[in-house]
């Protein structure tokens, strides 16, 4: 038998007081194996029987599927489930910060906003920010602005200055800097290499 948990039932169901983690308690990463018994089989059961009436799947497959992943969080195998859910519970936190940084990326933000946003500690949150970009937050934030820097001076021809200006940078000088290091050229210099570079392309 194949069943795929969802982990938003494993993840509220681990919030009721029976599954509160245990001082000093570390979830084994091996792959978990062990005996059933009676109390895990009987949901399992009753689950394949719903095959007999299809009818019945849409109300009682959800119930049993809770009852199945409650009974295994019962087994010593519950804390290697737990990690998998909190594992998964970090990657949508990450996600989370990478989205609202796209969105607000002009905006200043202090890394508690953040960790707020992705709900984690703020540690945590630069542990599986690095993992994902390799790059911290702060220096995402920068790759964004000049990319959107860039963006608005190709397609809505603004100036260098009025370009920093509009991404969050108050001083175009380190606006300069910072996009020479990314782009390996100052902003109008660079705009302009890429504009003859699409005006050539396009008459080849």
């Amino acid at each position: 038998m194949f069943l795929k948990l969802d982990l938003a039932v494993v993840r509220e169901l681990l919030g009721r007081e029976e599954f509160r983690p245990r001082n000093g308690q570390s979830p084994n990463r091996s792959m978990p194996l062990g005996k059933t018994s009676r109390d895990l089989l009987h949901p399992c059961i009753r689950l394949v029987d719903r095959l007999n009436t299809p009818a019945e799947i849409p109300f009682f497959s959800n119930l049993i599927h809770r009852e199945i992943v409650y009974r295994l969080l019962q087994y010593p195998q519950g804390d290697r489930l737990r990690a998998v859910a909190r594992s998964d519970e970090q990657g949508r936190g990450t996600a989370k910060a990478l989205a609202w940084l796209q969105a607000n990326y002009m905006k200043p933000f202090r890394l508690e906003e953040l960790a707020s946003v992705a709900r984690m500690g703020i540690s945590t949150l630069h542990h599986h920010f690095r993992a994902v970009t390799a790059l911290s937050s702060l220096q995402y934030q920068k790759q964004l602005r000049l990319m959107g820097a860039r963006e608005r001076m190709l397609v809505e021809g603004l100036d260098a200055t009025r370009a920093a200006l509009e991404v969050g940078y108050e001083s175009t000088s380190q606006f300069t800097r910072e996009y020479k290091r990314l782009f390996g050229e100052p902003p109008m210099r660079d705009v302009k290499a890429r504009r003859l570079s699409s005006s050539s392309a396009q008459y080849r």
